[in-house]
């Protein structure tokens, strides 16, 4: 346990934004599940749609500092071209 009061409080603070990352990455993988799940299944017009929520979910990642921009580059890149692929 912390012996000052100031990393009792870099404790808190540590917790709290380890939620918010957890709860945003989480969601960044389930919109990519679900856009995977549309390309098994080849409905292009769901594979449109959940693109376009999984580019959107990533951004926002990035924007807030959770995932790195490179890996949001390299990410929405792959979607990209498994959503292409699809005929």
């Amino acid at each position: 346990m912390p012996n000052k009061k100031s990393a009792e409080k870099r404790m808190r603070s540590s917790a709290s934004k380890e939620a918010r990352n957890r709860n945003v990455k989480s969601t960044v993988r389930t919109v990519e599940k679900k856009f995977r799940a549309a390309v098994a299944a080849g409905k292009k017009e769901d594979v449109a749609s959940s693109l376009s929520a999984a580019i959107s979910a990533l951004d926002k990642a990035s924007k807030r500092g959770i995932l790195h921009w490179g890996t949001v580059d390299r990410k929405k890149s792959r979607l990209a071209h498994a959503a292409a692929a699809v005929k």
